[in-house]
């Protein structure tokens, strides 16, 4: 059994976690720790475990194996870092941090100390998305010239998202670095890795991060990318499109049905309908497969290493007015 110890109850999806540990055969919780000791010593009394005030005293015991941490952005280097140097295995929220040079002190950490490291990046594992990729791998649309995704839900105008959602200093930022991510990584999965990004933010209910925001990925084969996102749309529908020089690819518009058209298919002048195939699991439950098997979660580190990468570029560019090359980035 995986002894799993719950790191802060910040995040909006911490439950949703917590929910996860629990119905997975091969994990249990054991002890909570939270930046805020009431709010803390609130969950782990309706969880029935122990809550522990102080993060290293947490982190020494040896009845905890693993953690999962759902703490303010900002706060992810320190306590992953040392997490990691006491031998505990990390699932996280998005974003592993909010900057590159961050990011890469974490992944050392847990090079170093061998333990096993997830991201949840839900949307890479669903029905949707691995449609998509299997069109993609047809080669039905051709080159590749541009990918636009967006998610946005109505947090900020309806006032159902936490205040400290809008803290700029826990963020890293609003609706971008947030629900944003989304966007972010499915564009990076379809697309790779931009050579610049240019980002624009709104401030629709005059908060100090944005809840409103696109970010544009430019690639050097002339193909763009477009990630939309924000806190203020009552009813906008996740939704992509993929395009290329021999077809289309459309989803969430405004059903949940994924449809192609191609030159390349036998009937170029319609819009076919593409089966979906069963979700993947999700990406907790490859966590703990991971450390029942000692293997490493390659493809969900790569892509949430570039996540961070285009996050950053895309605050630098809104900071700056200015289109961002990737290879600026700190290291």
């Amino acid at each position: 059994m995986i002894r799993v110890g719950m790191l802060s109850y910040w995040h909006v999806h911490a439950w949703d976690y917590t929910k996860q540990v629990q119905e997975n055969p091969n994990t249990e919780i054991v002890a909570v720790w939270d930046e805020l000791p009431n709010r803390g010593q609130e969950n782990a009394d309706k969880l029935g475990v122990q809550f522990i005030a102080d993060l290293d005293e947490l982190l020494a015991r040896t009845d905890i194996d693993a953690v999962v941490v759902d703490t303010p952005t900002n706060m992810h280097r320190d306590v992953m870092v040392k997490a990691a140097r006491a031998g505990k295995h990390i699932f996280t929220e998005k974003v592993i941090a909010p900057t590159l040079s961050e990011v890469n002190e974490i992944i050392a950490a847990v090079n170093e100390a061998g333990v096993k490291l997830t991201v949840s990046l839900p949307r890479i594992n669903d029905s949707y998305t691995l449609a998509a990729q299997e069109v993609l791998s047809q080669g039905l649309l051709g080159d590749l010239t541009q990918v636009r995704v967006r998610l946005s839900h109505n947090g900020a105008t309806a006032g159902w998202l936490p205040e400290h959602f809008y803290n700029l200093e826990q963020c890293g930022g609003g609706a971008l670095i947030d629900l944003g991510c989304h966007p972010v990584y499915l564009t990076r999965l379809f697309l790779g890795l931009p050579e610049s990004v240019n980002a624009t933010f709104g401030h629709v209910t005059g908060k100090e991060v944005d809840d409103n925001t696109v970010t544009t990925l430019r690639y050097a084969n002339g193909a763009f990318g477009i990630a939309e996102a924000g806190f203020v749309n009552a009813c906008s529908p996740f939704c992509f499109e993929i395009h290329g020089t021999d077809g289309s690819l459309l989803y969430g518009f405004p059903d949940n049905a994924v449809r192609v058209r191609s030159t390349k298919s036998d009937s170029p002048q319609e819009w076919v309908t593409i089966d979906q195939p069963a979700n993947r699991i999700p990406a907790f439950d490859q966590w703990v497969g991971h450390i029942l098997n000692d293997t490493t979660a390659d493809e969900n580190i790569a892509l949430a290493i570039d996540l961070t990468k285009i996050m950053e570029a895309s605050t630098i560019s809104e900071n700056e007015k200015r289109s961002v090359s990737l290879s600026e980035l700190k290291n």
